[in-house]
């Protein structure tokens, strides 16, 4: 044991307790213990690179390129994405790809290039390969967007997996998004981010991961790790957008640097991307284009996004005691409380707490003795209740849920066939091994229980996954055995698909159980892929300005990787790097920019303060009431959204260079974003503020509270007052909104003189599978008769199927 286990073993009985903290001292050394004896011991290494051309054959799509010491596959897909995989690798098995390997382009053709390399060339993009390997994705005209120089792998003797390292250059102009849900983006700048999902003990801010969906940016060497990290780079630039998708599901770390015009003796230094991973294949996916193109071709290869229950889009609360556990009567306590002060409330979360002794699919009946009952009351008020879950199942004979997967043999094992114990929540716990079909299907059928008991919804928590230890990662062994779909490996390749193959569980197991209605499933952690089962939420927020930030940035990053269904949690978790409870000018705030994002949920818990909005006085009800009002009335937005992410892939809440990345300002602009086609948002993200500067996009854009209007492209400043944060809307725009009586109505801002615009419309009555219309309209002036609406279809024009108000005018006219 050295100095520093010793002091972390310490502080852990002395912080948790004697009986908690020495179980996490014990599985800290029992998985040292295992990794020791089930990783094989790393030798000495040998250094590769591909060494050069020898020999080209064509093949669907692309073809083979044979070097002297590898060989690169490439293939052309009939939607333009470019995949290319070295050694052979070729594009399955994969977890990200929701239908294997697309039909490849039949006029894209492999042809000989100057000084003995090739390329191939499609109708959207040639890849250049030179004789020693490097890759080029050149646009149509010859211009280059990403650049791969030659990869160089690392091979242990005995044949384990090879760790590699590729480095890539892109534009000097060039800014870097995405890695899944960074907490320091959108936009990421230079530094180290990691590849591996982690729980970091604590609430993230602004600078961390965020802890879950893979890691965030800090500057080397030591990069902290997210809770859903995904490598996915998104690259925008002069010349073009790009994304590149490397895909293993190793650790890793991605080390950025941006470019630099007119460097050193004035000749321009490119942005590099330098990727190391500790194994699996070196291969990749490039989609090219503009960002609604890229990720309406990214969701043809990575799934459409699952579509959330209308129910899903409205307020969430997540319920948590502050003092002690909680029960029945409490949840009822919130629940009154919300609607005697007037605030919408659509789902309730229920935590760990109303469990029997915090074991998963179980309730403690002393606390929680008529929970069908309660759930009933609260869908009469048009209340759902959610569930959370964790993937740890306490390892005690008597639990049904462990007694059953120990005679069903689903729970991971180590590399000598002994069951791997961890720590979860309610003590020593064994863990399911998702990447098993066998299991997959047996965990979903324990949704059963949580669906007797009236849940509608589920959370997935603590699912990267995590395992409490005093010291080391608090996961599961690295030397661990998993499935993988029958192939076989260990957690190195697992670890960061566990929470995938574990929402694809529970959605799986929800649509047998429930197959009229659409699953709601939440992740905290997840890979790429994710959105086909659910969506994503932030794990524990710091309380804190910088955290508000950051929530921002992790929604903007998941929905740039096919996440569209995302957000944190309003008024922040607490216990963050500077604990700090929630101020009421700090809660205002963060409610007023969870009410534009996609997920919003607002949570109470100990560590939290103060959670409902009558707690913190009247000024800040009302102004709660106001946001949470907003959000209501533009519900059928919301619903119109879901439904457009899960035709074309465009996530909900976009950067504001979505339609214009040639704009240098935009791809710079990180403090607001545009909520679909028609709205831009720009909270307000420090305190103390009572106007703020805006980035507007070209085009003419309202100020929906004063119906002032400016022109862009340029900059702003307008009040931002705590009574609201400043919203506008684009010159034509039509907006499905709930009118006064409950029913849909079209808000049209007027368009410029001139000029047309329009918007679409996609009504969802239900929380089941059918196939709503979009509706299309077009808004115009016409001589006399002002703006005129009205619905595009087959047979042409008619008029609007729903009432009309017309704003941005002298003032609001109805039609």
């Amino acid at each position: 044991m050295n100095g520093r286990d010793l002091v972390r073993s310490m502080k852990a009985v002395g912080s948790m307790g004697t009986a908690r903290g020495l179980r996490t001292v014990r599985a800290a050394w029992r998985r040292r213990r295992v990794d020791a004896a089930g990783l094989p011991a790393r030798g000495a290494e040998r250094a590769r690179v591909p060494g050069q051309v020898v020999a080209a054959e064509p093949g669907p799509g692309g073809g083979t390129i044979r070097f002297g010491r590898s060989e690169l596959r490439i293939h052309v897909a009939v939607n333009g994405a470019v995949f290319w995989g070295w050694d052979g690798a070729g594009p399955e098995p994969s977890y990200a790809l929701a239908a294997g390997c697309p039909e490849a382009d039949p006029r894209a053709a492999l042809e000989p290039d100057k000084d003995g390399g090739w390329r191939v060339v499609a109708e959207r993009v040639t890849v250049v390969v030179s004789r020693h390997g490097a890759i080029e994705v050149c646009t149509p005209g010859g211009v280059t967007l990403r650049r791969d120089l030659p990869p160089r792998w690392w091979e242990p003797e005995g044949g384990e997996p090879g760790r590699w390292m590729l480095r890539s250059e892109v534009a000097a102009d060039a800014r870097f998004f995405g890695l899944g849900g960074r907490a320091s983006g959108p936009r990421l700048r230079a530094g180290t981010y990691r590849l591996w999902n982690t729980d970091s003990g604590r609430a993230f801010a602004r600078g961390d991961g965020p802890p879950h969906i893979t890691t965030p940016h800090v500057t080397a060497p030591h990069a902290t790790t997210p809770h859903v990290g995904m490598p996915v780079q998104w690259v925008v630039a002069d010349a073009g957008v790009h994304l590149a998708f490397y895909d293993s599901s190793w650790d890793g770390t991605v080390v950025l640097r941006e470019g630099e015009e007119g460097a050193g003796s004035g000749h321009d230094r490119a942005g590099t991307s330098e990727l190391r991973m500790d194994g699996g294949p070196l291969r990749c996916w490039v989609v090219v284009g503009a960002p609604a193109r890229v990720l309406h071709v990214w969701a043809s290869l990575t799934g459409a996004p699952a579509l959330p229950p209308a129910w899903a889009l409205g307020r969430h609360h997540a319920y948590r005691a502050r003092s002690g556990p909680g029960n029945e009567q409490d949840v009822r306590r919130v629940v009154a409380g919300h609607l005697e002060h007037g605030l919408p409330l659509d789902a309730v979360h229920l935590d760990v707490d109303h469990f029997d002794d915090r074991q998963v699919f179980t309730v403690d009946e002393e606390r929680f003795p008529k929970l069908p009952v309660l759930a009933e009351e609260l869908r009469r008020d048009g209340i759902r209740l959610v569930s959370v879950v964790d993937p740890a199942v306490k390892a005690a004979t008597g639990n049904a849920v462990h007694d059953g997967g120990a005679a069903a043999d689903v729970f991971v094992r180590d590399a000598s066939g002994r069951l791997v114990e961890g720590v979860g929540r309610a003590g020593e716990a064994v863990f399911p091994d998702f990447t098993h079909a066998r299991v997959r299907a047996w965990w979903g059928g324990l949704y059963a229980e949580r669906l007797t008991q009236g849940f509608s919804g589920f959370w997935h928590d603590r699912d990267e996954p995590t395992s409490f230890t005093a010291f080391g990662e608090p996961t599961l062994p690295r030397s661990a055995r998993h499935a993988l779909e029958g192939r076989g490996g260990d957690h190195r390749e697992a670890h960061n698909v566990y929470a995938l193959c574990m929402a694809r569980a529970g959605y799986e197991g929800l649509r047998e159980l429930l197959p009229e209605e659409r699953p709601f499933v939440l992740s905290r952690s997840g890979w790429v892929g994710l959105q086909r089962y659910g969506g994503v939420w932030s794990g524990g927020v710091a309380s804190g300005w910088p955290a508000l930030r950051a929530s921002l940035a992790l929604v903007m990053g998941l929905g740039l990787c096919g996440v569209p269904y995302s957000g944190p949690d309003v008024g922040g978790f607490g216990g963050g790097p500077s604990p700090e409870l929630p101020s009421p000018e700090l809660y205002v705030r963060s409610l007023q920019l969870g009410a534009y994002l996609p997920l919003l949920r607002t949570r109470a818990g100990a560590r939290a303060g103060r959670g409902e909005p009558w707690e913190f006085g009247a000024e800040v009800l009302e102004h709660a009431r106001v946001a949470l009002a907003e959000r209501r009335r533009l519900l059928p937005y919301f619903v119109t959204l879901a439904h457009l992410a899960r035709r074309t892939g465009a996530p909900y809440v976009r950067p504001l260079w979505w339609g214009a990345p040639e704009d240098r300002a935009l791809r710079d602009c990180e403090d607001a974003f545009l909520l679909g086609d028609c709205l831009l948002v720009a909270p307000v993200l420090d305190p103390g503020a009572d106007r703020r500067a805006v980035r507007l996009p070209r085009g003419r854009w309202y100020d929906t509270a004063t119906g002032r209007s400016y022109a862009g492209p340029g900059q702003v400043v307008v009040d931002a007052s705590l009574e609201r944060i400043p919203v506008f809307a684009r010159a034509g725009a039509v907006i499905p909104v709930r009118g006064e009586d409950g029913g849909l109505e079209l808000e049209v801002w007027a368009p410029a003189r001139g000029r047309t615009g329009g918007g679409l419309v996609v009504r969802d009555a239900g929380d089941g599978w059918g196939e709503p219309e979009v509706e299309r309209y077009v808004a115009r002036w016409e001589g006399g008769r002002g703006v005129v609406v009205e619905r595009e279809g087959e047979d042409g024009v008619c008029e609007p199927s729903h009432p009309v108000r017309v704003r941005g005018l002298a003032g609001p006219a109805q039609m």
